[in-house]
């Protein structure tokens, strides 16, 4: 028995849809703890893709359950039109559940995500519009809607009369928008309700369930840990906790039942939306970048801002998430350049600085200082093990591994499932040695 966590390392974007897809035919029940329909994974099996904002990678195997949890924000019309998807491909979606507790996005919420962020003007974050934070505000506020307000009529009724009267008068005042007509609002919301109803259930009590029975749980993070909201580049974060400790919290779970973390992190860095970026490339290398890794937002489609990996944020993820093992993804769009720098510390108001720094315009002030090491000019998509992958590769990693003080456990080169070196199953136990900070990364080792 194995209880997994799966977070981004960087910004979000990493590929964790693959990583958490590939670790879910080994899980038992995988829960999607946080976040929103801001986040995107998409996942490419056998030529078709999936694109999954809601629903837990984990749903493309028949035999697992998929849990979407008290600490997610859910939109019922997305998670309705990604039921509707699955459905059109086949896809079985009778292992799904949703928490009672998880809280609701509402019309009034996108409105309101969009015009403040239409009138910050110079200051804006970047959000994706989804009404992901003003969700998560009135969660804090204590006004929100939840699911299990959703399959009480009368209750739904009494709460959204109050709270759409109250948010027209934002709406209107603030930002001269028209208002909502609250009926109309509690018809849609209804309806939604009568078809979410059969997957409604106390996610926390399942969770414990599955794991009294010692099942294999995968516990799948969205958008990444700089984007925390606690510990990453705030203000230009998530409204969430994407750090390994927000999953606890968000399933409803306790420390002491999580077994090991796993990192994703690309073999370059990415960040979509606003904020410092200090390894980011501008010219014809950051357009080779996403080019070659088809560096759109799966829930926006906006263009990511591509650069160097950078190390200093690498070092403040394992150290954030206490991370055990990396999966490395996307080292195939590598392939053709000569040479690849890494960010291993940076230059800040003339001082070396080999930490992230957590006040918002030191980390706008750091410089990268780079290493240079060689590239190897060679397609490595078809590469399924590590002797297959080129010298100047394998050590590229292995200098991955040792700047972050961890091990690596999977390599990705490509979207699909098959394009993948599986060095250690996180869930399962090592298949071999891992490329360890002191080992030798070609050595065989058994677990017998």
């Amino acid at each position: 028995m194995a209880n997994v966590i799966v977070i981004g390392a960087q910004w979000g974007d990493e590929g964790k849809g693959k990583i958490t897809d590939l670790l879910s035919r080994s899980a038992d029940v995988v829960v999607r703890p946080q976040g929103g329909v801001n986040a995107g994974h998409t996942i490419v099996v056998q030529g078709q893709t999936f694109k999954l904002h809601l629903i837990p990678s984990g749903i493309l195997y028949p035999d697992t359950e998929c849990i979407i949890g008290s600490g997610t924000v859910i939109d019922p019309k997305v998670l309705l039109e990604e039921l509707a998807q699955l459905h059109a491909l086949k896809v079985s979606t009778q292992n799904l559940f949703i928490s009672q507790t998880a809280h609701v996005t509402m019309p009034y919420h996108r409105l309101l995500d969009k015009a403040s962020e239409e009138r910050r003007g110079k200051q804006k974050i970047g959000t994706t519009g989804r009404g992901i934070g003003p969700t998560y505000a009135d969660k804090s506020e204590r006004t929100g809607i939840r699911i299990v307000d959703l399959m009480n009529p009368d209750e739904l009724k009494e709460k959204l009369e109050w709270t759409i009267k109250y948010k027209n008068v934002i709406l209107e005042k603030l930002y001269n928008l028209a208002p909502l007509d609250p009926q109309s609002v509690i018809d849609e919301y209804l309806d939604y309700a009568e078809q979410l109803r059969p997957y409604v259930v106390d996610s926390s009590l399942k969770i414990y369930e599955a794991i009294i029975e010692r099942k294999n749980i995968l516990f799948e993070g969205a958008q990444g840990t700089l984007l925390d909201l606690d510990h990453g580049t705030y203000p230009y974060v998530t409204s969430s906790n994407p750090i390994a400790g927000g999953a606890c919290v968000g399933a409803g779970v306790g420390p002491t039942v999580i077994d090991r973390v796993i990192g994703v992190a690309k073999a370059y860095t990415t960040r979509v939306g606003e904020g410092p970026f200090p390894t980011e490339l501008h010219g014809e290398i950051g357009a080779l970048l996403g080019s070659r890794g088809a560096e759109f937002g799966t829930t926006t489609g906006r263009p990511r801002r591509c650069g160097w990996f950078d190390g200093v944020i690498g070092r403040y993820a394992v150290r954030i998430n206490g991370l055990d093992c990396l999966a490395i993804t996307k080292l195939d769009v590598l392939d053709e350049l000569a040479e690849i720098k890494v960010c291993v510390a940076y230059e800040l108001d003339g001082q070396i600085c080999n930490h992230f720094p957590s006040n918002a315009s030191q980390f706008a002030r750091c410089n990268p200082i780079y290493e240079t090491l060689p590239g190897w000019q060679q397609s490595t998509e078809n590469c399924r093990t590590l002797e297959d992958l080129p010298k100047e590769a394998l050590n590229y990693l292995k200098f991955l591994a040792e700047l972050m003080a961890v091990s690596i456990a999977i390599v990705s080169l490509g979207a699909s499932r098959d394009q993948t070196i599986i060095v250690e199953d996180p869930i399962h136990g090592p298949k071999r040695a891992l490329l360890d900070v002191n080992g030798d990364p070609l050595s065989v080792t058994t677990d017998e």
